[in-house]
């Protein structure tokens, strides 16, 4: 089994060789495929990630979201405290700024004015790079989000990648994080009883 350092950047790779094209049709039968589940039907307080460079894009989503009147909020990275901050967004196009390695965040000023509770959320939308179907996930290797769904076991937890980064099985550690579901272009991969799970 590959070393996840090895395996993340092959499979990063091959995410960044996807076409400006082929990333955006991709990233609309994603976006449908979430936007069409029972956890976006049912659940007010959305957080999800902003995308950067090869990820997912999640922009259109984050406006369908705010369209169908649901609480969205995006991540701040606090580099020094190694956390990620909630902070509830309005206006995609006014909010965000350049922050964290370029990715997209919302402004300081909103973030004193609109962080909230990790205990608010009920789904939590998240990046990463290698995921498998057993609903494992690595990240980028911060740890961000795994210190985040640990904090909050019971919101519901949903990964959205490209099929090219689905592996049958992760080599987990006990610190990473199991989700709930993780959606593709090609389908939908549900993990039965999450909580009951613990990394092997």
């Amino acid at each position: 089994m590959k070393q996840p350092d090895n395996l993340r950047a092959e499979i990063l790779g091959r995410r960044d060789l996807l076409t400006d094209r082929q990333r955006s049709e991709k990233s609309e039968r994603i976006a449908a495929a979430l936007l069409a589940t029972e956890a976006v039907a049912t659940k007010n307080s959305i957080f999800i990630y902003v995308s950067f460079r090869s990820e997912v894009e999640t922009l259109s989503i984050i406006r369908s979201l705010l369209d169908l009147g649901k609480k969205v909020s995006v991540p701040l990275t606090r580099v020094a405290e190694k956390r990620l901050d909630i902070v509830e967004l309005e206006d995609p196009e006014r909010d965000l700024v350049p922050g964290y390695c370029n990715i997209p965040e919302p402004t300081q000023q909103l973030a004193a004015e609109k962080t909230i509770s990790p205990e608010e959320l009920e789904l939590i939308v998240l990046p990463g790079s290698v995921f498998d179907e057993r609903g494992g996930r690595f990240g980028y290797g911060g740890g961000y989000y795994d210190r985040l769904l640990e904090q909050i076991p019971s919101a519901a937890r949903y990964g959205l990648a490209f099929d090219l980064q689905i592996v049958e099985k992760l080599n987990l550690q006990p610190h990473d994080q199991i989700l709930d579901s993780i959606i593709t272009e090609q389908r939908i991969i549900t993990v039965p009883g999450r909580l009951n799970q613990q990394p092997k």
